[in-house]
């Protein structure tokens, strides 16, 4: 089991032992390889043995016989990448998200628990961690302190036992992130005692502070946090470092943001990176098509970082942050062989991968990964035993939700009629409803920016969990959502009473079962029947997940009701059905 620390049993040890004695043979010897010494930093040339799944000797020496070898001469050898912030319920699902980015050289991942928070029964959510940790890929675990949005029972969700299951957890490497961090300034104590707790158990806080002042971030540190993902320039960068920040540098789907990154750490004279690594924070399926941390690696190197501290932000510094630097994120003895075979320093994408000591990659060639038994972690089909009608449809609102950019939403004052049950297609406002996945309340606004000429869309994919209707027709979202529900879950566009597209998500009705490559397709075409439709912006499934993400301004629609971001009031309730 991947553990932080101490994960081998003493007959394990013992077996490592005979390894690198020569009384028994090494399961792998890497040949001739040349591997980034991360203590050194350079590059040396030697002989790997690998038992189990733990690096047992790096020198010059070789064994007597291995079980298998494999000739490195004229390669490059270094650790498996680490995604140090991932959000592994974005459509994907975290095994089929883990086996697609291993080709690309990222074998450890620390993973947000939001999604199980909301969609998984609290004993099961834990089994879910155990069965997950059973495969190649390391998932690492973060326990929420918040729920970033509002929900009438947000307590009996964050319940005082189930938070300290979730800090006790041997796979829970920190806290947060802190998308709630205003409630801290407001005298929230249980959040600052929960954060006391977890630190005195040696584990992270992971920030989440765009746009904070010097002030703010003093007073965070002060809290505890440890490290931000929020800096967009290289004055954020420098903020940060110099309040005692670590840094994680971005590129995701919506925020991407390491050139002007790169850049900024250029101008503002850094030379020093011990203090950095990379993120693409859980973005959306279609940006790793090609790539993941690889390709940041090559973004770094090729705006002037050396080679050595560019593999280090992929690998190395998150691991000693994390504080599971004996365990893993370096080449060398005691270490888990996690490890990423290069044809070339400057070449980061890895022509072979080892995780734990086997092959997930070999020359080129993707190894099979055993199918997840689902079964075992009680997340299943979404189950909804309540039907749509018109009558849910009703809208009188006079205020709704007005979309600056992607994930920005500003109130406005809804001057359309939106008496009939089709709007027209001269303007870009929508139907927007919010209904409780158990059927019992609904909340009817307008919103505005979204689309011009979209029939209907219905969506079991949200913070949450609960369903999003957003359309011009209600006739047409009432197909999407009889499809959707169909499906157990899913992403539905209808159009003139038949379905246009639809993505399925059977995992809870917020996560596929499919592959991670067919996810990218039906992600890809949803985008692209969204342009067509009026959308503007760069990522559709973000605007759906963040409509009742209250961590972002201005406005918001939540289980709680319509919510005022900077009030922190609710504005109007929900409507029992």
């Amino acid at each position: 089991m991947p553990k932080p620390n101490a994960p081998w049993k003493i007959r394990e040890i013992r077996g490592h032992i005979d390894a690198a004695s020569g009384q028994e043979p090494p399961d792998l010897l890497l040949k001739n390889g040349t591997y980034l010494n991360s203590y050194l930093k350079r590059w040396v040339k030697a002989h790997i043995w690998i038992k189990d799944d733990r690096i047992v000797y790096i020198g010059e020496n070789l064994p007597a016989s291995a079980k298998e070898t494999a000739d490195c001469e004229g390669q490059f050898i270094v650790p498996g990448y680490i995604e140090p912030h991932a959000h592994p319920f974005q459509l994907y699902n975290p095994p089929s998200f883990g086996e697609y980015v291993s080709q690309f050289g990222t074998t450890s991942m620390i993973c947000d628990n939001l999604f199980l928070l909301f969609q998984s029964d609290k004993k099961k959510a834990f089994s879910f961690l155990e069965e997950i940790n059973r495969s190649q890929v390391q998932y690492y675990w973060w326990a929420r302190f918040d729920l970033q949005t509002e929900v009438p029972d947000e307590t009996g969700i964050l319940s005082l036992d189930f938070m300290k299951k979730w800090m006790d957890s041997e796979y829970v490497i920190q806290g947060g992130e802190l998308t709630g961090w205003p409630k801290l300034l407001q005298d929230d104590d249980l959040m600052l005692s929960w954060m006391k707790e977890i630190k005195g158990k040696g584990k992270r806080i992971e920030g989440h502070f765009p746009g904070a002042s010097a002030g703010t971030l003093t007073k965070m540190k002060l809290f505890g946090a440890d490290c931000d993902h929020e800096a967009m320039t290289g004055g954020d960068v420098v903020e940060r470092l110099s309040l005692g920040y670590t840094v994680a540098l971005r590129h995701s789907s919506i925020r991407p943001d390491l050139p002007e990154l790169l850049k900024g750490i250029r101008e503002k004279e850094i030379t020093s990176y011990d203090h950095f690594f990379f993120t693409t924070d859980g973005s959306t399926p279609h940006f790793y098509k090609d790539g993941m941390i690889d390709s940041l690696i090559k973004m770094a190197m090729e705006s002037g970082i050396p080679a050595v501290d560019a593999y280090h932000m992929a690998s190395f510094n998150a691991a000693r942050y994390y504080r599971m630097e004996e365990v893993t994120g370096a080449v060398a003895p005691g270490r888990m062989a996690n490890l990423n075979i290069l044809s070339a320093i400057d070449q980061p994408l890895p022509a072979s991968v080892l995780a734990k000591g086997k092959w997930l990659k070999k020359a080129g060639v993707a190894a099979e990964f055993p199918s997840f038994d689902w079964k075992q972690t009680g997340l299943e089909p979404l189950q909804l035993n309540w039907s749509l009608s018109l009558n849910d449809l009703q809208f009188s609102m006079a205020m709704g939700l007005k979309m600056k950019n992607d994930v920005i939403i500003e109130p406005y004052r809804i001057t359309v009629d939106h008496s009939f049950d089709e709007l027209s297609d001269s303007h870009d406002e929508c139907f927007l409803a919010l209904i409780d996945k158990r059927g019992k309340w609904r909340i009817n606004t307008m919103l505005k920016g979204f689309a011009s000429s979209l029939g209907g869309l219905a969506s079991s994919y949200s913070t949450t969990g609960d369903i999003i209707l957003i359309g011009k027709s209600k006739h047409d979202m009432i197909t999407a959502f009889q499809r959707m529900k169909e499906l157990g879950g899913g992403i539905v566009l209808a159009e003139k009473g038949e379905v246009l597209h639809e993505i399925p998500l059977g995992i809870g009705g917020g996560a596929s079962l499919q592959p991670f490559q067919e996810v990218v397709n039906q992600e890809e075409t949803f985008r692209s029947l969204l342009a067509e439709r009026g959308y503007l912006f760069g990522d559709p499934v973000y605007s759906l997940f963040f409509l009742l993400s209250t961590h972002l301004p201005y406005i918001r629609i939540t289980p709680a009701g319509i919510y005022d971001v900077l009030k922190k009031i609710i504005l109007f309730p929900p409507i029992m059905r």
